[in-house]
């Protein structure tokens, strides 16, 4: 096929370069002529991602890492030559404390996600009292669900591990991943693996022991710096990736409009009529939208399938990264930071000691944190000022870690409804969606954080996903399969 058409990605956020990317790359490898255009309606392309590049800090306003063991940005990293930029976490800060009481206790060695491993540390810990972890042992002997239909997150670790772990342990673990109410969360949409364990091993416990281990052997594929760390981030910041995707991109002729919002989408005929700000139109053979659930619905209309993506909810949070001397902070730092549970009542969720969790963030004389403010339930801050929420973050700062001297800078961030929170049947009601779209609007490819995970590699899996989609659509190469994938991927998408 060597006929020209036309596909239009909206979004420049990860998962739209990531689209735009491997729309590229499949056209390419089936041997198809195809102009590709990239739509963002911001003057920037990245969409969260923003690594601020300053006095000699790499300062991250948005997200600051990724999972080492999700490999669809292990796999883009390598195709893009930044694999040698890949950097880990400090290995002699692997501390992270929990509050308890207005303490700071060390978090037990063996956790993974929450879940106890290692038993005897865990019954040694301050955080939990011996009720609780009496309650939490009780996972060992009790028996698995009945079935494996979804359920909300909080209601099964309360279920497996008691009321005093989720509250003190898990949740404000979790929180820094969604921000949101673990008794509002589906499931399967964000930890499907806990469930799964449930099933195959009765216990999560026992679950978690055995899926520890296999991921201590796949770690031996991943790349150096992620064979000991956990998280992994790029020496000069996030943003390293959105500016080589966007250098690819224009190299591969694709066409980038920044500062550009689209604003209609309508089915012409067989094509597809794209409308934007201002009065411009163009058409498309495909649209792939990359756009937070409730922007995608505006460009969808009126269909009950639509209706339940326009109702997920996004929560608002905010960061403050504050700098200091090292010599002005005087605190000695042995680990990566702290998290608060929701019962301390502090204005901020949890503190990052970036410059000693990741060494390249800051000169060797300074000291930087990242606090975290907001999650579900708790967003009045957006109706502060950058200096009220500075002078609400440096508070608890001082009072938690006697932290009180003049910064040198901080720097706020907010983000607006930036955390999706999958509902319960969250994956039902995409499948439905998708099952929908396929039958009224053939060719037009919805995916992004708000469906099927919100870390980085879950966007670039998603992003490659739609692409091949889109692509094989438009060469013929996979009418039913590419649809029966799809379908197939909405089981294990979210794995975390």
């Amino acid at each position: 096929m060597n006929e020209a058409r036309k596909i239009i990605v909206v979004g420049g956020g990860i998962t739209g370069l990531t689209a735009a990317y491997y729309v590229r790359k499949r056209l390419k490898e089936a041997g198809c002529t195809a102009d590709v255009t990239l739509v963002e309606g911001a003057e920037k392309l990245g969409g969260r991602i923003h690594t601020l590049r300053k006095e000699g800090f790499v300062i991250e306003k948005g997200p600051d890492s990724f999972l080492a063991r999700k490999l669809p940005i292990i796999e883009l990293s390598r195709e893009l030559g930044l694999e040698g930029e890949l950097t880990g976490t400090n290995p002699e800060a692997k501390k992270t404390y929990i509050l308890r009481d207005g303490t700071l206790h060390p978090m037990p060695a063996g956790l993974v996600l929450g879940i106890p491993t290692d038993i005897e540390p865990f019954m040694r810990t301050g955080l939990v009292s011996a009720k609780g972890k009496a309650r939490a042992m009780m996972d060992l002997v009790l028996p698995k669900k009945e079935d494996d239909s979804d359920e909300s997150l909080g209601h099964f670790l309360h279920r497996r591990l008691g009321k005093e772990v989720l509250d003190q342990i898990v949740e404000p673990l979790l929180a820094g991943i969604y921000a949101g109410d673990t008794y509002a969360l589906s499931l399967q949409s964000t930890f499907p693996q806990f469930g799964e364990m449930e099933q195959q091993y009765r216990s999560l416990i026992y679950g978690m022991i055995s899926n520890r281990k296999k991921s201590q052997q796949e770690a031996l594929n991943l790349p150096a710096p992620g064979r000991n760390s956990v998280f992994l981030t790029y020496k000069n910041g996030l943003q390293t990736l959105v500016e080589r995707l966007e250098e690819v991109l224009r190299e591969e002729g694709v066409t980038i409009r920044t500062g550009t919002k689209v604003t209609e989408l309508r089915k012409e005929g067989e094509l597809y009529e794209v409308g934007y700000e201002g009065g411009q139109r163009e058409t498309a053979d495909s649209v792939i939208l990359t756009l937070p659930t409730y922007h995608s619905a505006e460009l969808l209309g009126d269909h009950p399938s639509v209706d339940k993506l326009r109702a997920i909810n996004y929560v608002s949070v905010a960061n403050v990264v504050i700098a200091y001397r090292e010599k002005d902070a005087n605190v000695k730092f042995d680990g990566s930071g702290f998290l608060i549970p929701r019962s301390e009542g502090r204005s901020i969720t949890a503190c990052t000691w970036t410059s000693t969790k990741w060494l390249h963030t800051a000169p060797e004389d300074r000291v930087l944190l990242r606090c975290y403010v907001g999650r579900s339930g708790e967003e009045d801050w957006v109706h502060l000022t950058d200096e009220e929420i500075v002078a609400k973050v440096r508070k608890d700062v001082a009072e938690l870690m006697g932290i009180t001297a003049e910064p040198l800078f901080y720097e706020v961030t907010r983000l607006y409804r930036s955390m999706p929170q999958y509902p319960v049947g969250h994956l039902d009601h995409v499948r439905e969606l998708r099952s929908d779209l396929a039958e009224r609007m053939p060719g037009v490819y919805v995916t992004g954080a708000g469906f099927h995970g919100v870390g980085l590699p879950d966007c670039i899996r998603q992003g490659r996903e739609a692409a091949f989609e889109a692509v094989d659509r438009l060469t013929g190469a996979a009418d039913e399969s590419a649809a029966q994938a799809s379908a197939e991927g909405t089981k294990t998408a979210a794995k975390v």
